[in-house]
């Protein structure tokens, strides 16, 4: 090889390296700028240190509805819910403290698919989705639903008993494991939960 094909060489894996890297670069901005990226103590513009007083500033092209404790049933916290200019329901938030503007936010219901982690799971996912991407913490057997936590983003989803078998369907005290949940059952209620530390 003479030294000019060694130069050329050279110059052309450098010029492949610099591209490769802005590709790459790109994607990270891309990502970062995603208004639906769920990721670790984030979603899209959304995270885990914002407080309920910045709420307008972040949603300022959406609708946002704070339903009072009085128009609840049984719950005692205010629900802010999150909508789309046009009028699609995007995310319910519970505030910390709901008598303190300055409180951050505790628990997120993602209710638009749009929504998803990097993997894609969403609020439209099924259980495979969570079981080919995401290790289960703990899985809970309530009167209505199984409760999978996934700690690595903070999660937790719902899955309706009548998507198990049976034997699960009335009884609260049967230990549902993951290989009882078929992989076709859809997601009921997808929830973030962020810990005050």
């Amino acid at each position: 090889m003479t030294i000019h094909n060694f130069i050329y060489a050279m110059i052309k894996n450098i010029v492949l390296i610099l591209i490769m890297v802005t590709i790459a670069s790109g994607c990270q901005q891309e990502q970062k700028n995603n208004p639906f990226l769920i990721s670790s103590h984030k979603i899209g513009h959304l995270t885990s240190t914002t407080q309920v007083n910045q709420l307008d500033s972040i949603f300022a092209k959406d609708s946002i509805v704070k339903i009072k404790m009085e128009n609840r049933s049984l719950r005692g916290t205010s629900d802010i819910e999150i909508f789309e200019k046009g009028g699609a329901k995007l995310l319910v938030l519970e505030a910390r403290n709901e008598s303190d503007p300055s409180s951050t936010i505790q628990n997120i219901q993602v209710i638009d698919p749009r929504y998803q982690t990097t993997s894609g799971l969403s609020a439209g996912s099924s259980f495979r989705d969570i079981k080919d991407h995401y290790k289960i913490s703990k899985i809970n057997n309530t009167l209505s639903t199984a409760v999978l936590f996934i700690d690595s983003i903070q999660a937790y989803v719902t899955i309706d008993k009548k998507k198990l078998p049976k034997k699960f369907q009335s009884d609260t005290d049967v230990k549902i494991k993951a290989s009882d949940i078929p992989d076709t059952a859809k997601i009921k209620n997808f929830w973030i939960r962020w810990d005050a530390n």
